[in-house]
């Protein structure tokens, strides 16, 4: 999820619900995606970034895109099984008060955006990238109108509570949040405020994720800002939290070129979907995907450690050697420096004949050879709140 800024058109930038906060705070504000948003606030964004690893970061991520699927039948297998048709995941099998990430792809097997689908029991709701909402939608219109109602939700608020401290401050508002796991929904009240609260984000910590009516959204931001250890933290602050944690950026990791083989999310294409399966292809580029789930594709999304302190940026070419003779391997597609490991880090689309972890290639930083490892995502361990493993009984 995420997406790069994008170009500022002409007139002037939206705002979310949570602008005058922002500036009240002291923040940075950069157009993002047709947004005026947080670029970061005085702490910086080295200083945040360390804050969401340790204790708690609120932030405004009001942009996306809130779609809810209701079905005309009343019955939310109805919308779930018409929404596969425009994506890989199992969301049949998907059960009121849970939510899932999925990919919505294109007749070549390309990404046309990442979003998350929660099922509230009455309908799906759909959270999507900002710079994609409204192709999103239309797209949902195009495909689903017989079978659903679909409504957008842009006028609401979204902010997302993250950090180790997450869950001992949003229970002290909301007690029944504690009791909720990885990828939990429910409908919670804080302050008077009826909410729809996923357990998720986008940072590789536990967390929250609050979708909160506009009128109330500034009043519940101020109230969870007003808890010990919460900061606001900016958007720099977000895409180096999310590259620490292997999570890709659209527009940048993820696009209409991409294969979900090849950005190495296979994992979000459920078995039900698979060769053999249940409800198995069904979904827009089905026969090229599924054929590279079977024999692996020509090319695949990697984590990078370069050597120094440099930070290899999106655009770097790799390379076999240090003289840059012969084809590119492949290109970076994030980078920057990660503050939790206080060393480079990047992300690249790689030849597979390259191999993958443990190798090494060359990056062209801007004319000098810089030596780059084929590392294992995520760079840090994830610190979500996953339901415990079955035993045996």
């Amino acid at each position: 999820m995420s997406e790069p800024a994008a170009p500022l058109a002409e007139g002037p930038l939206a705002t979310t619900p949570l602008d005058a906060l922002h500036r009240a705070a002291g923040a940075r504000m950069v157009p993002f995606a047709g947004y005026a948003m947080p670029l970061h606030y005085k702490a910086g964004i080295l200083s945040e970034h360390l804050h969401t690893r340790t204790a708690t970061g609120l932030f405004d991520v009001s942009h996306m895109g809130q779609i809810r699927l209701l079905p005309r039948s009343g019955q939310v297998a109805d919308a779930a099984l018409a929404l596969e048709r425009l994506l890989p995941a199992d969301l049949a099998s998907l059960p009121p008060g849970r939510q899932r990430y999925a990919l919505f792809t294109n007749a070549r097997g390309g990404i046309l955006d990442d979003l998350m689908v929660a099922n509230t029991g009455e309908a799906l709701l759909l959270v999507v990238n900002a710079a994609c909402k409204w192709a999103d939608l239309g797209h949902l219109t195009a495909h689903l109108a017989a079978v659903c109602d679909i409504e957008p939700r842009f006028d609401r608020a979204l902010v997302a509570l993250q950090g180790p401290g997450a869950e001992s401050v949003l229970s002290a508002l909301a007690p029944e949040a504690a009791a909720m796991r990885f990828m939990d929904v429910r409908t919670i009240e804080i302050a008077g405020a009826t909410c729809l609260i996923s357990r998720s984000g986008y940072t590789g910590e536990d967390g929250y994720e609050i979708s909160i009516a506009a009128d109330d959204a500034e009043r519940i931001a101020a109230l969870l800002l007003a808890q010990p250890g919460v900061l606001p933290i900016g958007l720099g602050a977000r895409d180096s939290l999310r590259l620490e944690a292997g999570l890709c950026l659209y527009g940048t990791d993820l696009d209409p070129l991409v294969t979900p083989v090849e950005a190495a999310l296979e994992w979000s294409i459920g078995k039900s979907r698979r060769p053999g399966g249940a409800r198995a292809g069904g979904f827009p580029g089905a026969d090229i995907i599924l054929e590279q789930l079977a024999n692996g594709a020509a090319r695949r999304r990697v984590g990078l450690l370069p050597e120094g302190r440099a930070p290899l940026r999106a655009g770097t070419r790799l390379y076999a050697s240090e003289d840059f003779t012969g084809s590119p391997l492949g290109i970076v597609t994030s980078g920057a420096f990660g503050p939790s490991l206080s060393a480079p880090m990047a992300m690249a689309m790689l030849d597979i004949s390259q191999g993958m972890v443990g190798g090494s290639l060359i990056a062209d930083l801007r004319g000098r050879p810089v030596r780059a490892h084929i590392a294992p995502l995520p760079f840090v361990t994830p610190g979500f709140k996953r339901p415990p493993a079955r035993t045996a009984s």
